[in-house]
């Protein structure tokens, strides 16, 4: 009786534990009391190995979905063949379901595909060996947990898990191979060519390109060309410049630089206020060398810095000591140095009677300097017309500490070249526009002391300012 079973179709309920499982009778064993099942389900996803047996301990119901009548016929009870597709999971309890409830269908998983696939290679089975029944008997039994969450079964989508996704899953891809076939001329050819016939701008050669490369802050839309001479004289002098952005700006002799001073002072622009303009702009150069905010921050007020001011009596030390006025208003520690003179100039004195609001310190012999090496030095010893003061001893003295201190020195409004400098300065500020300096004048900076456009037209100089958002710029040789 027990072979007429044999190739029938059943679903076994195995408890809430076990779960149930449906196949083809493969084996009936009357005395030992069990049962096999070839291809089985488990709630549902074909189990990984192709046989478990069961004993008649564990089966809680039996349900007869096809009966083979040994005559080639089969008697079908359930509507669909659990050969092609699994049966749903009971909810609840199991043996409250109908035996001719239809099951639900479910795809498989991706593993388990690849295990269905004929000739798969051993080595993909020891890689999930999680699946492989190497480690257990075909009569053993394992529950599949991952099947179920919450007593509902995961659907999957066929069309992301389907089949032909495991078609050459262990060929390494052949990335040379398939750039060889891409053909970059070709590629490139077709692009000029469909830019030429819409108008875009071409790719041409490397050697036809010209590289543009713009900063944050450049506008790459030009409305029209860009002229960098934008500043003539009549009488040019015997050097030029260009700032960072090309513009060209030549120097001028000292006659027209006084002769444009003194149209400017005519028209308004005094002394007072082009000293007050020349000492902002030189601070903020010298704030800037000293470190700017990296240096200057309530972290390192005990670090403050130590600017050494060496000035004479004329213009160029009252520019010095508006200089140090404000360095000193930046918490600066500032020494001035300044001779002592029966009588100064005016505007000398004015300034330095600002200066001693400040705190500053201020010496008139060479002694009372500091002895250690300072943060930034300020050479303001020398005067375009009175080149005789570099006769005087305390001048003398004067350069001869300012070039054994090793300290960084900054000359403002420095004499043209052929007066001699006794001061070899790093750096070089220069006012409106640059005078030819010596070689030993460092790099030249030039800053805008405020003088009008009709200004330098009165003059006869054709001028467009070259300093842009900026009032101290840096000049390098043309």
């Amino acid at each position: 009786m027990a072979a007429d079973w044999l190739g029938s179709l059943v679903s076994i309920n195995c408890g809430p534990t076990l779960g149930v499982y449906q196949g083809e009778v493969s084996s009936v064993d009357s005395l030992s009391q069990t049962i096999s099942l070839k291809q089985p389900f488990h709630n549902g996803v074909k189990c990984p190995v192709p046989e478990v047996t069961f004993s008649a301990i564990d089966i809680k119901e039996l349900k007869i979905l096809d009966i083979n009548n040994g005559n080639g016929r089969t008697t079908t009870i359930a509507s669909t063949k659990v050969s092609s597709v699994p049966l749903a999971v009971p909810k609840g309890d199991p043996r409250s379901v109908d035996k001719t409830t239809s099951p639900q269908l479910c795809s498989k998983s991706y593993g388990e595909r690849h295990l269905d696939a004929a000739g798969q290679p051993k080595g993909f089975r020891r890689r999930h060996n999680s699946w492989s029944s190497s480690s257990r008997g075909v009569s053993q039994v394992t529950p599949k947990k991952n099947g179920v969450k919450n007593g509902q079964m995961k659907h999957r989508d066929d069309e992301c898990f389907g089949d032909g996704m495991e078609d050459g899953l262990d060929t390494d891809f052949d990335f040379e191979g398939n750039l060889a076939l891409f053909d970059k001329a070709a590629v490139f050819s077709e692009i000029d060519t469909s830019e030429r016939r819409t108008g875009a701008r071409s790719r041409g050669t490397p050697q036809d390109q010209t590289p543009s490369r713009y900063r944050h802050d450049e506008n790459i839309l030009e409305a029209k060309p860009i002229v960098y001479r934008q500043i003539t004289v009549p009488q040019p002098g015997a050097k030029e410049f260009c700032t960072d952005s090309g513009l060209v700006v030549p120097s001028i002799t000292y006659e027209l630089h006084k002769r444009l001073l003194s149209v400017a002072e005519r028209h308004g622009l005094s002394v007072e206020r082009r000293l007050e303009m020349t000492g902002v702009c030189a601070s903020q150069m010298a704030l800037t060398l000293l470190g700017g905010p990296n240096r200057f921050t309530p972290k390192n007020l005990h670090q403050r810095p130590t600017v050494a001011m060496l000035c004479g009596p004329h213009v160029q030390g009252a520019q010095g000591i508006s200089c140090g006025r404000h360095l000193a208003n930046h918490e600066v520690e500032v020494v001035l140095f300044l001779p002592n003179f029966v009588k100064m100039l005016d505007s000398v004195t004015s300034e330095l009677a600002l200066f001693s609001k400040t705190g500053g310190q201020q010496v008139s012999s060479v002694k009372d300097l500091p002895d250690t090496p300072v943060d930034l030095i300020i050479n303001c010893l020398d005067c375009h017309e009175n080149t005789f003061l570099m006769d005087q001893p305390w001048y003398q003295a004067a350069a001869d500490w300012a070039n054994e201190n090793r300290a960084p020195v900054l000359s403002l409004d420095p004499p043209i070249s052929g007066q001699g400098q006794a001061v070899e300065a790093k750096w070089s500020l220069s006012l409106c526009l640059p005078l030819p300096l010596a070689e030993g004048a460092g790099s030249v900076y030039l800053c805008d002391i405020g003088i009008p456009r009709q200004v330098f037209q009165e003059v006869g100089i054709k001028y467009h300012s070259p300093f842009g958002c900026k009032f101290v710029i840096p000049l390098h040789s043309a």
